[in-house]
């Protein structure tokens, strides 16, 4: 017996109610891994996810957030209200049988991360979590269901959720660059993950968030000094490319220089992030690695510069993939007169012999 809010959509009733966490692995069961495709209600789950999953439940036990489960019975279910009239018809208890089969619809990798967690935290058993129940009308409802669930889903830009995140530390501090750097306020599109080609911002919080992470990769610090050094590091970066100076003096227009060079593109500023990690573990001294760091004044990051393509570019666009980046953090380094990694080093061999 559940205490639940009847509702109607289509013309279906269904009933929204709040269960126990320790109930969910014992109600919900997965026999469906083995069948195909066509005579199956979900997709099969995919365990990769249920680590990351489970470590948020169970590294915030006073902060984390879970959506509804939605799941059909393959069952009677008897609701009764406690009117009969008003708000009273839409609030009562909901009876399933025992016997009765419950299918999720929606949050099968939320299901599996809570029996998870309970079995690092059990204390979580009693907290609750919201469950809508649907009457199961049939294979072919139910994948119905799946779909239209799943048809309209977006994945929010990855820049809104740095700029919303407050848990991440590295959030923080790439908002707190794009806010406050005389580098980057004013100039970074806090929401979108692209930039439209009249747009006048010149970077995209996400880039900049991912950027800082390569800088302060593995890095020992605490977070004042790691923001005091990506801070510190950022505006090093900008005495070597002029022109993002000229776009905060408005001698160049950002849509120019995004149309013309390369530098404040993700793949870019992700590169230089990796070349300041490299300087950053030598000596985080300021005066010891802003030398080196100079040698930047001399590349040629101009979009017309034949040496970007295969590179950073692939057919005059930009490419983000892994083996570009690769690349692009190889060109500089031997700008700089760095070693490469010899993950690097087979990289640029590759590339070298046209196998990339």
């Amino acid at each position: 017996m559940f205490p639940a809010i009847r509702g109607v959509q289509a013309g279906r009733e269904f009933y929204v109610s709040m269960c126990p966490l320790r109930l969910i692995p014992k109600i919900f069961l997965f026999d469906e891994d083995e069948l195909a495709p066509e005579v199956r209600a979900q997709r099969v789950l995919n365990k990769g996810r249920l680590p990351a999953l489970t470590r948020y439940i169970v590294d915030n036990p006073d902060d984390y957030v879970f959506s509804a489960l939605t799941a059909s019975v393959d069952g009677e279910m008897h609701f009764q209200s406690i009117g009969d009239s008003g708000v009273g018809m839409r609030a009562g208890q909901l009876r399933i049988p025992m016997a009765a089969r419950f299918l999720i619809n929606d949050g099968q990798h939320r299901r599996a991360a809570i029996e998870q967690a309970l079995k690092e935290n059990p204390d979580l058993g009693e907290e609750t979590i919201a469950v809508v129940f649907f009457y199961d009308a049939g294979l072919a409802r139910c994948q119905q269901m799946f779909a239209d669930l799943n048809r309209h889903a977006v994945r929010p830009a990855r820049s809104i959720g740095v700029l919303y995140d407050h848990r991440d530390d590295l959030a923080i501090i790439a908002r707190l660059l794009a806010m406050k750097s005389p580098v980057f306020k004013g100039h970074v599109e806090m929401e979108n993950s692209t930039l439209s080609q009249r747009s006048r911002k010149l970077f995209t919080l996400s880039a900049v968030y991912y950027a800082t992470q390569s800088l302060l990769q593995g890095l020992k610090v605490d977070k004042e000094r790691a923001e005091a050094l990506a801070g510190l590091y950022w505006e090093a970066v900008d005495t070597v490319v002029p022109e993002w100076a000229l776009v905060r003096g408005r001698e160049m227009t950002a849509p120019e220089v995004r149309r013309d060079f390369i530098h404040s593109h993700g793949i870019a500023l992700h590169a230089l992030g990796r070349i300041g990690n490299t300087l950053l573990r030598e000596s985080q001294t300021q005066k010891s690695w802003k030398s080196k760091l100079n040698r930047l004044k001399t590349v040629d990051w101009s979009r017309s510069n034949t040496d970007w393509e295969g590179r950073a570019l692939v057919g005059g666009r930009v490419s983000k993939s892994h083996q570009n980046l690769a690349l692009t953090v190889n060109y500089l380094r031997r700008h700089m007169v760095l070693q490469l990694s010899p993950e690097e080093q087979r990289v640029e061999e590759a590339y070298v012999r046209g196998d990339s």
